[in-house]
């Protein structure tokens, strides 16, 4: 079938109309606002196929996937399996990167654990293979009697039962074995929940540092490495625990890295993840700005804003021992307090006590201890509250900062000094689209490596490709979903598709065009017909004139909106659209009727508006202004002036 059928179609304000469509064009559909386009394509076309698809499904996989209602249509014939692309946040998921929605980030944590070289993240060497006696020799550098568990880690952070595997073990004669921290006997039945992560080690030995174990300690390692392929584990009781590869570690540093693997690159793994930050990027933290807004007021007028709307009495106390305390006037401004003051009020007094005190009945009773400060008292208020109210309450002094140990890349250490031509993941993410296929087209590598990454490159390397092509070549693969615009998530979900290649499907878009500047609509339009040539149908609703007159087919809604709208109009090529005399948009298409650009622009009226943003991630001062004319500096929450 060569058509997609439509007939009766009256869901909104559509007026029971009967249309026909051809399949694997370019199809546009137009209009004035509120005439039905959207009702047409994604409340009827795009419902049906959904709700047909889900359909088709098991009763136990329905259950997990939201099912839409029918349409209100008497029938559709020639429907393919429909994929909606709207003009909606590609993710509200914080975690969610450029990177990720479009798989490019998955092929860079493939390549960089196939071909990266780990560096030393002390002294940035190289890491080399650590042999036996490298292992021994670090081993035996730790103090005097010192009580050591020498173990093979054979599985690590996977699911399963592994029945096999431990029977395998009793056989070769292993007594003892480590499950999820917990230290059990082989001779137990052990029985392990498939559905979760398990972390098994075998214990090889049990010794005690001193002379005269050297051989026994490296016979041990090799029993250890044979079994895990290369990795050992040094368990010091009461201590910290050291882990050996035989494959990975620094000699000078004597770093030992675990083995590379893609999950070793993703934030979202504990393998990969900042532990100070997990995989976050950044930290909440109470911002001295928003805990003191103004400081141009005292102490006594409510310069503390978390303490001056309590109702207690207790924190005005609390601020008149400190004055007396340090000599100083609660009246004055905090600003024109010193600097040392101002630092023991936001952050504590130290190891220096001061003597509070607190009014029963009649009587003042004194006690002295340390002050934590302002914002340590938020804090600790913030994690031992378990109420909602409270934390909602604090979280408006809270402001977002780079996390302090991976600085907002989201990675472990180890992760970040694993490079590639001296550049590590994190390097890459933040380089613009552009400048990221720069880097992979010039990027050489030794012969076997780029047998290794000959296709992980190919992928990259094309996906990079089509998000250029659809005018996205300034954002960065670690740029946060969130904050993309509308438009931005539509093209990147548009070039997403267009690197999945699939064929016979029924593409939906919502005015893909918004937000794109004109001069990139024709790499728009041939990222469309890229689509429509690989064997698909491209509906998209559109008002852009270059786009409805690229389609192969236009079909007009109107005649009006809303209860005047839901019929169609016209419809056929661009040329007969154009030639239509029932079409509002052909006429405009011929120019016939046009929107004339004014001789004598109308001029500013000197007036200017202002806007104060509160931002998560960091504070910025805007100008802002109307119609050209020139705004002021704007200072923002006493951070000075700027633009």
């Amino acid at each position: 079938m060569n058509k997609l059928i439509i007939k009766g179609a009256k869901e909104h304000n559509l007026k029971n109309i009967d249309l026909e469509i051809p399949r694997d064009k370019l199809v546009i559909i137009t209009g004035v606002s509120g005439s039905g386009k959207s009702s047409l394509a994604f409340d009827t076309i795009y419902a049906e196929g959904q709700r047909r698809y889900v359909e088709s499904l098991s009763a136990y996989a329905r259950q997990f996937l939201e099912q839409m209602d029918k349409p209100d249509v008497e029938s559709i014939e020639g429907l393919s399996p429909a994929i909606s692309i709207e003009q909606k946040t590609t993710s509200k998921n914080p975690r969610s990167t450029v990177g990720t929605v479009t798989e490019i980030y998955d092929y860079l944590r493939l390549l960089f654990a196939r071909v990266g070289k780990p560096h030393c993240y002390q002294c940035g060497k190289e890491i080399t293979a650590q042999t036996i006696q490298q292992m021994v020799d670090r081993i035996m550098e730790l103090p005097q009697n010192t009580k050591i568990i020498l173990s093979s880690p054979i599985v690590r952070g996977r699911k399963g039962e592994y029945k096999k595997e431990l029977e395998q073990l009793r056989k070769d004669g292993y007594t003892k074995i480590k499950i999820d921290n917990v230290v059990k006997d082989l001779s137990e039945d052990i029985i392990l929940d498939k559905k979760k992560k398990h972390n098994i080690d075998v214990v090889i030995d049990r010794l005690v540092i001193k002379e005269g174990i050297v051989q026994r300690l490296a016979d041990s390692l090799e029993v250890a490495v044979k079994l895990s392929n290369g990795i050992a584990k040094i368990e010091i009781i009461g201590g910290e625990e050291i882990l050996f590869n035989e494959k990975l570690a620094c000699v000078d540093c004597g770093i030992s890295y675990p083995e590379l693997t893609p999950a070793m690159f993703s934030f979202n793994s504990p393998h990969g993840a900042c532990p100070e930050c997990n995989g976050l990027g950044g930290k909440l933290y109470f911002d001295p700005d928003l805990v003191v807004p103004n400081r141009e007021i005292s102490l006594r007028q409510g310069a503390i804003v978390p303490w001056e709307r309590k109702s207690s009495v207790y924190f005005h106390q609390m601020i008149d021992a400190i004055s007396r305390h340090f000599h100083f006037d609660i009246y004055t401004a905090f600003k024109d307090l010193p600097n040392n003051i101002q630092d023991v009020l936001l952050h504590g007094s130290g190891d220096e006590e001061i003597e509070f005190y607190y009014e029963k009945g009649d009587r003042r009773h004194y006690y002295k201890k340390t002050f934590e400060g302002v914002l340590k008292n938020l804090e600790r208020r913030y994690h031992e509250t378990d109420s909602f109210d409270v934390r909602d309450d604090l979280t408006q002094y809270m402001n977002t900062q780079p996390c302090p140990v991976c600085n907002g890349s989201r990675l472990k250490k180890e992760a970040l000094f694993v490079k590639i031509h001296g550049s590590s993941i994190n390097n890459i993410t933040r380089l613009s689209i552009k400048e990221c296929l720069g880097f992979f087209k010039e990027l050489k590598l030794g012969r076997t490596e780029t047998e290794i990454a000959r296709r992980v490159l190919k992928e990259i390397g094309e996906r990079l490709g089509f998000l250029i092509n659809v005018g996205l070549d300034y954002l960065t693969l670690d740029r946060p979903s969130t904050t993309l615009s509308g438009g931005e998530g539509q093209r990147i979900k548009l070039a997403t598709q267009i690197g999945s290649s699939l064929v016979g499907v029924l593409y939906i878009l919502d005015e893909p065009s918004i937000g794109l500047h004109q001069r990139d609509n024709k790499r728009l339009l041939s990222a469309l017909k890229r689509l429509r040539d690989m064997g698909n149908s491209v509906l998209v609703v559109e008002h852009d004139e270059e786009t409805i007159l690229s389609a192969d087919y236009v079909i007009d809604m109107g005649p009006g909106a809303g209860e005047e709208g839901g019929k169609v109009v016209a419809q056929g090529t661009p040329l007969e659209i154009m030639q239509n005399p029932a079409s509002i948009t052909g006429k405009y298409l011929n120019k016939v009727l046009e929107i004339p650009v004014p001789f004598k622009r109308a001029m500013p009226d000197k007036r200017f508006f202002y806007r104060r943003f509160r931002l998560r991630e960091k504070h910025t001062c805007y100008r802002h202004s109307l119609q050209g004319a020139c705004a002021e500096d704007i200072s923002f929450k006493g951070k000075g002036r700027g633009g």
